[in-house]
């Protein structure tokens, strides 16, 4: 009787809590980088690129799962190269040295982008 009743309040908090989330609030911390400050990194790339003239783009959301450390240099974004496989265009957002930790010393992003319409 009580697990499902347990059961039950967890989920619905994790729910409440899910619900709460978005890559607004998803902040850097002392130990890891927020997807805001990446997803922000990617959109000064993508204005210096839509200053150029050519296509213009858009910057999406990364990807929601992703977690890295605090990166301890400037991030760096760059167009993620073809050779990778991605299917569509992205920046990949990289941290070169990354805060001392115990699971990766540096780290890239992909960024999702999409062109913006032509207009006539």
């Amino acid at each position: 009787m009580f697990r499902p009743i347990l059961f039950a309040a967890t989920l619905s908090g994790c729910v409440a809590c899910l619900a709460s989330w978005s890559i607004e609030t998803d902040r850097s911390t002392p130990e890891k980088h927020g997807l805001f400050e990446i997803r922000e990194e990617a959109r000064r790339f993508i204005t210096q690129e839509n200053a150029k003239g050519r296509d213009q783009w858009d910057v999406l959301e990364p990807n929601a799962k992703v977690l890295v450390p605090r990166c301890a240099v400037p991030l760096q974004a760059q167009w993620t190269p073809k050779s990778l496989g991605r299917s569509r265009p992205s920046v990949t957002v990289i941290c070169a040295d990354a805060v001392p930790n115990t699971v990766m010393k540096d780290w890239d992003v992909f960024v999702p982008v999409r062109q913006k319409p032509r207009r006539s």
